[in-house]
């Protein structure tokens, strides 16, 4: 999930990454106010080679490319919302419940007995029966006990826990133990529709338990699981992280003996994985490495339409960039439709833009809420800028002595954002706007850069969750103190914006869900924050018998099936 990816979610079920998220084909996403997903017949929901386990082989070792090397491995940090944590933790982390490649959920019996609404008035609650034979690798019994600790780590009440987001957490009256250790109640102070979303990735509470620990204890290093594999070892000279099968593990063993994930710019996975080094690498949307995977001897490139989305981030805490007219002009300086064309040629993938901010195309829900600020206008970018007082001053705009000169902050190694870089540098250079592109280490990108806030404007992918508004809330969530703004690296948004998507998360009804979300989705557009471009195509290149894994769209993989067949 790199070509720059991160994850969001209430659970943290999405990730940044470096692959870059998104997919385009000529032609916009729909008319303005129109509702309904506009999938494609061709397009895959998921394309995993799904093969039954009594197929898979046992043994053997994955080699697994990865574009990042985590230092944070606290996915519920806002260091650590990853893809690529992600893709190794889910291996080795309890997540309640599963989602199929329809988004459509359902309890995870490894973990949980049973889960439900157990009343609705006068407040909601929800009881988890946990699976009892459920244990953390240190022999500790999964139980109430974790669930509690890290409700009261993320509901937010403590500035201290640098968490990604508290939606849904926040919500949240208290978390108490049932008729036993392992039956929790957990009841809700206002309702909250996506509560399958929450507990996941399920943390011990001795990691909960403290600010430090929260912060720390995962800084390098995995001190705990509970999953099929458990973690061996890291190595920070060859950038491997090596999990191996845990005997221990109750649920289905494990096919792998097990997986390696080797970290490297982008470039050189693409390298590794041609000569037979890697047997599985995220391509991203890169059509040059598409087409050179596709053309590996023993290899299948695996193609789906997931929750991913190419987009830019602007930051509205830039000096350059507080004023809104200003980030409005930019955006409307930038051809999305050709940036969308460029990165998604050769791919096999339509090209559509992506006009909302939570659903993607292919979601149910979706709506084209962009307006006249989602179009090419450089003629009224032009305007806006001379209005905010920007006037040009040979070929770059002035104002008070500044030069309009921004930075274009991308992960180095990777094509497809410095290419992205050179068109809307040359685009934006027609309406006086001066854009340097600055590349860095793929490993510093979000930690030194996207997350701190140092950049103007920033290409990456954000990898979404079957829930729309709880996944995304915190990249739109207004700063309470206008200091803090954990996973919104945008640093804008409105009181207006948390009204509308807290209406959304609290009604549980479906339609009128989505029609909130669609809502806070229009207040969105004019702040400027992210710029989505496009819903990615994951393309997965991967041996031909590597069963159970590729790319997933919504579908959660069983990592206990991954393996090769005969």
């Amino acid at each position: 999930m790199k070509a720059s990816r991160l994850a969001v979610g209430a659970a943290l079920a999405c990730s940044l990454a470096l692959a870059g998220c998104g997919g385009a084909r000529p032609g916009g996403a729909g008319a303005p106010g129109t509702e309904g997903a506009q999938q494609s017949p061709q397009l895959k929901s998921f394309d995993i080679n799904l093969q039954p386990r009594e197929r898979v082989k046992d043994g053997g070792t994955l080699r697994w490319g990865i574009n990042e090397f985590p230092t944070q491995w606290n996915r519920n940090h806002v260091d650590g919302n990853l893809a690529v944590a992600a893709v190794v933790s889910n291996a080795l982390l309890p997540s309640p419940f599963l989602s199929n490649e329809k988004a459509e959920i359902s309890v995870n019996h490894d973990y949980l007995l049973d889960a439900k609404i157990t009343a609705r008035r006068p407040k909601q609650v929800v009881t988890y029966t946990l699976n009892p034979k459920a244990r953390w690798s240190d022999g500790k019994p999964i139980t109430w006990v974790d669930y509690q600790a890290q409700w009261q780590a993320l509901n937010g009440r403590n500035p201290a826990y640098r968490i990604v987001t508290s939606t849904g957490y926040q919500d949240i009256e208290k978390v108490a133990r049932g008729r036993d250790d392992h039956e929790v109640v957990v009841t809700f102070a206002r309702p909250f529709g996506d509560w399958q979303s929450l507990f996941g990735p399920l943390l011990p509470a001795s990691t909960n338990r403290s600010p430090e620990a929260f912060n720390t204890a995962w800084l390098n290093k995995i001190p705990v699981t509970a999953g099929p594999f458990k973690f061996q070892s890291f190595d920070q000279t060859a950038k491997t992280i090596t999990i191996v099968r845990d005997d221990r593990w109750w649920g289905d063993r494990a096919k792998l003996d097990r997986i390696i994930y080797r970290a490297s710019e982008q470039d050189s996975l693409i390298g590794a994985f041609a000569n037979g080094e890697l047997d599985l690498i995220d391509i991203g949307p890169s059509a040059p490495d598409y087409a050179r995977a596709k053309s590996t001897p023993g290899a299948q490139m695996r193609q789906a339409a997931g929750p991913d989305f190419r987009h830019f981030t602007f930051n509205g805490s830039s000096e350059l960039l507080k004023d809104v007219k200003v980030r409005q002009a930019i955006q409307l300086g930038i051809n999305r439709q050709a940036i969308a064309q460029s990165d998604l040629q050769g791919l096999d993938w339509p090209i559509t833009l992506l006009n909302n901010h939570f659903f993607m195309n292919t979601q149910e829900g979706y709506q084209d809420n962009a307006g006249d600020l989602g179009v090419y206008d450089p003629q009224r970018a032009r305007q806006l800028l001379d209005a905010a007082g920007w006037k040009l001053n040979g070929a770059v705009r002035q104002k008070g002595g500044k030069q309009l000169a921004l930075r274009f902050v991308v992960p180095s190694g990777l094509q497809i954002s410095k290419a992205e870089g050179e068109l809307t540098q040359s685009m934006l250079s027609q309406i006086g706007v001066k854009l340097t592109i600055q590349a860095v280490p793929s490993d510093d990108f979000f930690t030194k850069y996207v997350i701190p806030g140092n950049f103007d404007i920033t290409p990456f992918a954000y990898i979404g969750t079957p829930f729309p508004v709880s996944s995304s809330y915190g990249i739109y969530a207004n700063s309470p103190d206008g200091k803090t703004w954990n996973a919104n690296f945008g640093r804008t948004g409105s009181a207006q914006i948390d009204d509308a998507m807290n209406r959304a998360g609290q009604n549980l009804d479906l339609a009128q869900a989505r029609a909130e979300t669609n809502e806070a989705d229009r207040l969105i557009w004019p702040l400027v924050n992210v710029l989505p471009l496009y819903q990615r195509p994951q393309n997965v290149a991967a041996r031909q018998t590597l069963a159970n894994v590729g790319a997933r769209g919504f579908y959660d993989l069983r990592y206990q099936d991954i393996g090769f067949t005969a």
